[in-house]
C-alpha cells in the first residue's frame, strides 16, 4: 500500500504524518500533566514545530530505502511549505491565542 511513486501520495503522507504526530504529542503531554508526572506544559508552538520532524522518517524511507523520488519530493514539498507557513504567520496566529 505504501509502495506508490506519485506526487499526490507524497503530499498526503506529508500532511498526515505531522497531523497524527501532533495529536499524539498533545495527548501524551495532556495525560502526563493530569497524572502529575510532568511538571510543565509545552506551548502550542513547540508542539507544532516538533510534529514537523515526523516527516523525516517518510522522507528517508522513500528517498533512500525505496528510491521513490516523486513520493519523497511530495513529502519534502509539504514539509518545506508547512515550516515556511509556520514561521511566516506564527506571530499573527499565536498572538491571537
Amino acid at each position: 500500500m505504501l509502495n506508490k511513486d506519485h506526487y499526490i501520495f507524497g503530499l498526503a503522507i506529508g500532511l498526515l504524518v505531522p497531523t497524527l504526530l501532533f495529536a499524539v504529542i498533545l495527548l501524551m503531554n495532556y495525560i502526563l500533566i493530569q497524572l502529575g508526572i510532568a511538571k510543565f506544559y509545552f506551548d502550542l508552538q513547540t508542539h507544532i514545530l516538533v510534529s514537523f520532524f515526523g516527516n523525516l522518517l517518510p522522507i528517508r524511507f522513500y528517498f533512500v530505502n525505496l528510491t521513490y523520488d516523486k513520493t519523497g519530493r511530495g513529502v519534502l514539498l509539504v514539509t518545506f511549505l508547512l515550516v515556511l507557513v509556520f514561521f511566516a504567520f506564527k506571530d499573527e496566529i499565536f498572538g491571537i491565542i
